[in-house]
């Protein structure tokens, strides 16, 4: 391994330690980002990972006023349903942040779930002003890792992990019996930071797999825009880190 590539990765002792780093450096990514521009884009996920990450960011006192939030991806639930990432968000960050409504770009999961994917990629579209065949470049792109190395709402063997040109498409997830909304490897490649909060030993397997096994993003979706990438910084805990 590089020492390029060892740079990106970050070691600690447990899960509380794993979101105060990431928290800094999101915090901090997206201070430079507002340096040199009028507004930064985030583009969060949801699990059991982020929570201790987002109550850290929802008590920071950081001036949200310019960052806007999207969703990497979303179940299709109503937004007050437990299983929602925007709820999950919302309680704990957006709004003890007390983060403009304005600012909060979020998936419709309560809508059938092609609509939900329509108006998703409406929204994105209008936002960013983009033009036939064009993709969104987010600032900063947060996501997570399953033990089966699905990131996003992209499993293995998921056909969309060859899509290269769409935003952002409704998928049925046989394992989980759900539908769901999802941002295409098109964007997750595109995005200008990637930062991969994965924490506890049921994921230990799939970072090795995902970080120095064979490269094949059809089984190990997670290496989409991380593997060999200098855009993408890990946060381990050192049981998700043990077999690398």
């Amino acid at each position: 391994m590089s020492t390029a590539a060892r740079q990106q990765r970050h070691i600690e002792n447990d899960a509380q330690g794993v979101a105060d780093a990431c928290a800094r450096y999101i915090l901090d990514a997206l201070s430079d980002t507002l340096k040199s521009q009028p507004r930064a884009t985030i583009a969060i996920s949801g699990g059991s990972s982020p929570r201790l990450l987002f109550s850290i960011m929802g008590k920071s006192g950081f001036d949200w006023s310019q960052v806007h939030f999207f969703w990497v991806d979303e179940r299709c639930v109503p937004p007050t349903d437990n299983q929602s990432n925007f709820k999950l968000a919302n309680d704990a960050l957006l709004l003890p942040a007390r983060v403009s409504k304005n600012n909060i770009h979020r998936v419709h999961g309560e809508l059938i779930p092609d609509e939900a994917a329509s108006r998703y990629i409406e929204e994105i579209e209008q936002f960013f002003s983009l033009g036939e065949h064009q993709l969104p470049v987010f600032d900063l792109v947060h996501r997570g890792l399953g033990p089966d190395a699905h990131t996003a709402s992209l499993f293995p063997g998921e056909p969309l992990i060859d899509n290269r040109t769409g935003i952002a498409a409704a998928v049925w997830v046989e394992k989980m019996k759900s539908h769901r909304v999802t941002l295409l490897p098109g964007v997750l490649l595109a995005a200008r930071r990637t930062v991969m909060q994965v924490s506890g030993e049921d994921k230990a397997e799939a970072v090795h797999k995902v970080l120095e096994g064979l490269e094949d993003m059809h089984k190990y979706p997670g290496q989409i825009a991380t593997r060999g990438s200098d855009k993408a910084v890990w946060f381990l805990d050192k049981a998700a880190a043990a077999k690398l």
